[in-house]
């Protein structure tokens, strides 16, 4: 399976061409995301699956583990081939009881970028995308100085493209004043619809929008709906989830995550679901 079959085709990002159905390497860690995984072959299999299957969009994070993830990804799949593209994520740490502080100074950011570089075995990053919130929403306020570090650092050729994770509509808008941004990954989904206004703006500027827990924060009626729905459709409701986010908009890239094989080539088969009119509608009336 190449690229172009898998679900959604690609999305041009920056001068990027990313699978539209991407691979977030997150659960590659152990429990909590903390510390290595229980089975480490398993992980080098999935990601060398992943890319055996067409998948040419890796999402990371070398805080997840921590560095663990970034370290499997370097076993498996260096020396990369030259379309496959890596995105990762700085402006976060781990504390010493698996929490998740912001660490967004000038020198925090750069230190984070050349870890970033080193264990994935990379000169420079092809996206990096500064995460301002929490792991469910935004944190208010001014972005300039921590993004305007990462411009600098993008200047010196460590970086390609710059993106946003986990920030508003005000945020993506002032880092435009600053540098281009290719990305925004923030919480989206079925159930949790409050940023449909900027799927659509990014969407009309050509600016990739990667939604992450497909599944997270439904509410029982809401999970009632999916399931009805699956069930109608001889599916599962983590598939209709997927196939619903990339018929939502065009500029919709995936990263679900996963340490086993099987339920990778199952994510795959889900978002490529037909969702007919009917189902569409009402699913479209979940998170409204």
């Amino acid at each position: 399976m190449t690229g172009d079959r898998l679900p959604g085709g690609t999305y041009q990002v920056g001068d990027l061409t990313l699978t539209r159905f991407g691979y977030g390497a997150m659960q590659l860690a152990g429990p909590g995301v903390f510390g290595p995984p229980r089975d480490r072959d398993a992980a080098v299999t999935v990601l060398r699956t992943a890319v055996e299957l067409g998948i040419r969009h890796i999402d990371t994070a070398d805080f997840y583990g921590p560095h663990v993830t970034n370290e499997i990804i370097r076993e498996a799949l260096a020396p990369y081939p030259d379309d496959l593209h890596i995105v990762t994520k700085v402006g976060a740490r781990r504390d010493e009881r698996g929490g998740w502080p912001p660490a967004r100074s000038p020198a925090e950011l750069t230190q984070q970028v050349h870890d970033n570089l080193r264990r994935l075995g990379l000169d420079a990053l092809d996206v990096v995308n500064l995460r301002v919130g929490g792991l469910d929403a935004p944190e208010p306020g001014s972005i300039a100085e921590p993004f305007g570090a990462l411009v600098e650092l993008r200047d010196q050729g460590l970086i390609r493209h710059l993106g946003l994770s986990t920030v508003t509509a005000e945020q993506l808008a002032e880092a435009q004043a600053i540098a281009p941004v290719v990305c925004v990954q923030n919480l989206y989904n079925l159930a949790n619809r409050g940023d449909d206004e900027l799927v659509d703006s990014t969407a009309r500027q050509g600016v990739a929008y990667v939604p992450y827990f497909p599944l997270g924060g439904f509410t029982p009626l809401q999970s009632g709906v999916l399931d009805r729905v699956a069930n109608r459709l001889e599916s599962t409701p983590m598939s209709v989830a997927l196939a619903w986010l990339l018929h939502r908009s065009p500029n919709i890239l995936l990263i679900p995550g996963t340490s086993a094989v099987a339920h990778l080539r199952e994510n795959i088969a889900g978002a490529a679901l037909e969702l007919p009119a009917d189902a569409l509608a009402e699913l479209d009336a979940v998170g409204r």
